[in-house]
């Protein structure tokens, strides 16, 4: 359950605040009795809420007495304190990540290819996401059908911001559907925006039975489905090899020439 300690405050200055707020004005003395903050701390625990506005005392009383603001205003001003922590925080932690960029490098390109794996459909489209960011050139898809144990429109609206964010950076995209795809696809208006750019261009063919990515002409994406449930997104292997990544565009290119051109 939440309390005022979440807001910022201490244990002691949350208790303080909640006895005061019961007790009405009260001194220091009668504040420390009904509540769990022992004598000792007591002066500097008002010192501390009274600071934050949260409290103000009565300096004309002898002893002196003191009262909660109202607890709205106490918590606007708790809430706008916390903000603005956070949002210094989150300035910190951007200027962090900016120097390090200037110091971490590129990491070389292996001399041999490499493979990685991805299991389940929400991995599959994390790492689809990061390869359309990390692209510099080039994207070549061939895509065959919706995996069924994909949220449709989830993922492509996600994956639609991040491919017109590629474009926008002037990677070439180029997309090689089936019939079966195009028939699911044609009506979606994310599909307008991608023909939007002049980097962007779509085709259909029915020589496509598969799902493949091609990146920058090195990285090659291929899709699997699920051998038992063949509509539903198993596992996507990853294969960072030049020369293989030559072959498949040179199949890529084969079926592009012979597709048919998407009417927008």
């Amino acid at each position: 359950m939440p309390d005022l300690t979440d807001l910022g405050l201490s244990k002691y200055e949350a208790e303080a605040y909640h006895a005061l707020v019961d007790a009405g004005p009260t001194t220091a003395r009668e504040l420390s009795e009904v509540s769990d903050v022992p004598m000792g701390r007591i002066y500097d625990v008002l010192g501390s809420i009274e600071s934050r506005q949260l409290a103000r005392s009565q300096d004309a009383s002898r002893p002196k007495k003191y009262v909660a603001v109202d607890p709205d205003a106490a918590l606007d001003r708790l809430l706008a304190a916390r903000e603005r922590e956070l949002d210094a925080e989150a300035d910190q932690y951007a200027a962090v990540a900016d120097e390090l960029r200037g110091e971490l490098t590129e990491p070389p390109e292996p001399d041999e290819g490499y493979w990685t794996a991805e299991v389940g459909a929400d991995d599959a489209v994390e790492r689809l996401v990061e390869q359309i960011d990390d692209a510099d050139e080039s994207i070549y898809n061939v895509s065959h059908t919706v995996p069924t144990s994909i949220d449709v429109d989830a993922a492509s609206n996600r994956i639609g911001d991040h491919l017109v964010d590629a474009l926008e950076r002037g990677v070439t995209i180029r997309f090689l559907v089936s019939p079966t795809l195009l028939e699911d696809v044609a009506d979606d208006p994310k599909l307008s925006r991608l023909e939007a750019y002049e980097n962007f261009e779509a085709r259909v063919g029915d020589s496509v039975h598969g799902d493949v990515t091609i990146v920058d002409g090195v990285e090659v994406r291929l899709d699997l489905p699920n051998p038992i449930a063949p509509d539903e997104a198993f596992a996507v292997i990853d294969l960072t090899d030049p020369s293989f990544a030559t072959r498949v565009r040179e199949a890529f290119d084969r079926g592009w020439v012979a597709a048919d051109p998407i009417d927008g």
